[in-house]
C-alpha cells in the first residue's frame, strides 16, 4: 500500500472531482459514508451519546456530514464547532446547512473553555477538528479543548489523523494533538503514522477507500510502501518439486568472538531456518564446539585466533554473506572486516559490529560493495550517518547516506524501514516483545539466507524484515512479550511462511 503526502492527497482529490464529474462535496460525503458504515456495523443502532467535536475546514466538514448521516438513522448526536475564527471552507458551510436541515439541536458554536461540554466515560467522541491540513500546532483555548478530549475516558474515534498531528512534519507540541483510541484515515495512511515520535497517536488505525482516482493512484511515487500481507505474498517463490539443496544457496555467516558466540548461532540457525540450502558459521576458534553441537546442521570454519576474528579467509564462493553479529570492535575485528571487504564478489550483509567497525575507521566505507545491505540498530545508525533532530530528519539523512554509498539500509524499529535511496519501505509486523536481546542477530540471518537463495537484496530486506516480525508475532501470541527470546523468532519462521497465506482480516495495529 502506498503512503501519499498530503499535497499528494489535495492532488488526488483534484483529479478524482475532475474525472469522475463530481464536486468535492459530493467526495466528502462518500468520505462520511465511508466513517457512518464502518460506525453503524459496530453500534448497530446503540443509543450511546456520540460527540462530534469539528473545525471549520474539511474535515469539520467531514464530522458535520458523519453527524448528519447519524441523525438521520436515529442515533444520539452533539457536534461542537470550534468556531476559533470566522473564515470557513466551502465544504464545510455547505455541509452545516445541510445538518441544520436535519435537527434542531444545532451545533454548539464554543468560543472558549466555558464552552467545553461534559462527556461519560460511557460516551462517545469522534475528532473531526483537524486534518492533514494543520501547519501549526493548535494555540490557546483550542489546546485546553484537545486536552479537555485527551482527559476524557470516552472511546475517542479520530477521522483521517488525530487533530493535531502532522501527516508528514515533526511534533512542535505534544499537549496540542488528540490521543484517539482508532483513527479512520483516507485513502492512504500518512507517514507519522509509522514514526517513534508520532506513532503512539496512531496506536490503531483503519485505512477506508474513498474510491479516488484509480490511475493517479496507481502511477503516482509514493513517500513509502506499506508492506502488509498482500505485498509479502508477491515476494514469495515457490519451490519446485525436484529442487536440491543447492537450489537454495549457500551462506556464509562471520560472527562472534569470546563471549558473543550465541550471536553467530542466532544468527547461523536463522539462516538456516529461513530455507537456505546450506550455511558456513565462520566463527573464533573458541565457539567451535558451542556450534558444531548448537546448529548440527552448520558447517563451521573457524579463525586461526581463538577469541577473536582476525582473517576471514574461507576457500568456497558463497551466495551471499552476514558479517559483524557479536565479532567485536578491536584492531584486529577492523582489519578482519577490511580484508573481507576487499575481496567480497557476493552480496553482503553488514550487522552490529561490522558497523561500528566501519563508523570508527571511516575508511572502510568506500569498501562498502554495491547494494550492500545495512541492518543498525538507532545507535548504530547514528553513528553512521550524524545525530538527526527528529524522526523526519533520521528519514532524510538515512536516504542521502543510502544514495552516497549506493546501499540499503535496515532502520530496525517498532516499524522497522527498509531505506534503499529514494525509497521506502515500511513493515508492519512486530511486536514489543521482540526488542530483546539476539532479534537482531536473528534478521541478519533471515535476510542473508533469503538474499543466498536468490532473492535480490532489496527484496530480501523488505520480505525479511516482515518474515522476522510475523515470526515474532506468532511467538508473542503463544507465550506473550514478556516470555520473548530471539530464538523464538527463529523457531516460528515455518509458521510465518505458513501464516502468509492464511486469511486475516484483523485491523492494523500499530503497536503489533
Amino acid at each position: 500500500m502506498k503512503v501519499l503526502s498530503s499535497k499528494q492527497l489535495y492532488e488526488a482529490d483534484k483529479i478524482t472531482t475532475k474525472n469522475q464529474e463530481i464536486t468535492s462535496v459530493a467526495l466528502m460525503e462518500r468520505a462520511a459514508g465511508q466513517i457512518f458504515t464502518w460506525l453503524h456495523q459496530r453500534l448497530q443502532g446503540a443509543q450511546v451519546p456520540i460527540h462530534i467535536f469539528c473545525g471549520i475546514g474539511n474535515n469539520g466538514g467531514d464530522g458535520l456530514a458523519l453527524g448528519r448521516l447519524l441523525i438521520e438513522n436515529g442515533y444520539v448526536v452533539k457536534c461542537y464547532i470550534a468556531n476559533f475564527t470566522d473564515k470557513r471552507s466551502k465544504c464545510f458551510l455547505i455541509n452545516y446547512g445541510r445538518y441544520k436541515e436535519v435537527t434542531k439541536d444545532w451545533p454548539l458554536l464554543m468560543k472558549g473553555d466555558t464552552d467545553f461540554p461534559d462527556i461519560n466515560e460511557e460516551d462517545i467522541i469522534i475528532d473531526a477538528l483537524f486534518g492533514i491540513g494543520l501547519n501549526r500546532p493548535p494555540k490557546g483555548w483550542i489546546k485546553d479543548l484537545i486536552i479537555h478530549i485527551n482527559s476524557k475516558r470516552a472511546y475517542k474515534l479520530s477521522i483521517d489523523v488525530p487533530s493535531g498531528l502532522y501527516a508528514e512534519k515533526p511534533i512542535e507540541d505534544p499537549e496540542a494533538i488528540v490521543k484517539p483510541n482508532h483513527t479512520l484515515t483516507f485513502q492512504t495512511p500518512k507517514l507519522s503514522f509509522f514514526l517513534p515520535e508520532s506513532g503512539p497517536y496512531v496506536t490503531f488505525y483503519e485505512v477506508l477507500d474513498i474510491g479516488l482516482d484509480e490511475e493517479f493512484m496507481e502511477t503516482v511515487e509514493p513517500l513509502a510502501q506499506l508492506i502488509e500481507k498482500p505485498e509479502a505474498q508477491g515476494f514469495y517463490k515457490q519451490r519446485h518439486k525436484y529442487a536440491h539443496k543447492g537450489n537454495f544457496g549457500h551462506a556464509l555467516i562471520v560472527a562472534g568472538s569470546y563471549g558473543s558466540i550465541g550471536a553467530a548461532v542466532l544468527s547461523t540457525k536463522a539462516t538456516l531456518r529461513i530455507g537456505a540450502g546450506k550455511v558456513t558459521s565462520f566463527i573464533p576458534a573458541c565457539g567451535y564446539t558451542t556450534m558444531q553441537s548448537t546448529v548440527p546442521e552448520a558447517l563451521v570454519r573457524t579463525d586461526e585466533n581463538e577469541k577473536v576474528l582476525s582473517k576471514i579467509d574461507f576457500d568456497f564462493m558463497p551466495d551471499a554473506i552476514a558479517v559483524g553479529m557479536g565479532m567485536g570492535t578491536g584492531k584486529e575485528a577492523v582489519a578482519a572486516l577490511q580484508g573481507l571487504l576487499k575481496k567480497v564478489a557476493c552480496p553482503i550483509l553488514l550487522d552490529a559490529d561490522a558497523l561500528n567497525c566501519i563508523a570508527s575507521t571511516k575508511t572502510l566505507l568506500k569498501l562498502i560493495p554495491k547494494n550492500a545491505i545495512l541492518t543498525p540498530h538507532l545507535g548504530e545508525l547514528k553513528r553512521l550517518v550524524g545525530e538527526w533532530a527528529d524522526d523526519f530528519d533520521k528519514i532524510e539523512k538515512t536516504k542521502a547516506f543510502a544514495k552516497k554509498y549506493q546501499v540499503i539500509i535496515v532502520i530496525k524499529g517498532a516499524n522497522t524501514m527498509v531505506v534503499s535511496e529514494d525509497e521506502i519501505y515500511i513493515n508492519t509486523t512486530g511486536n514489543p516483545g521482540m526488542a530483546t536481546a539476539g532479534s537482531g542477530d536473528v534478521l541478519s540471518g533471515v535476510i542473508a539466507g533469503l538474499v543466498a537463495q536468490g532473492y535480490d537484496p532489496l527484496m530480501a530486506s523488505v520480505f525479511g524484515v516482515y518474515l522476522h516480525g510475523s515470526a515474532g508475532n506468532i511467538a508473542s501470541q503463544a507465550i506473550g512479550f514478556e516470555a520473548m527470546m530471539a530464538s523464538d523468532i527463529t523457531n516460528m519462521l515455518g509458521d510465518a511462511f505458513i501464516e502468509l497465506f492464511r486469511k486475516d482480516e484483523s485491523p492494523v495495529d500499530s503497536e503489533q
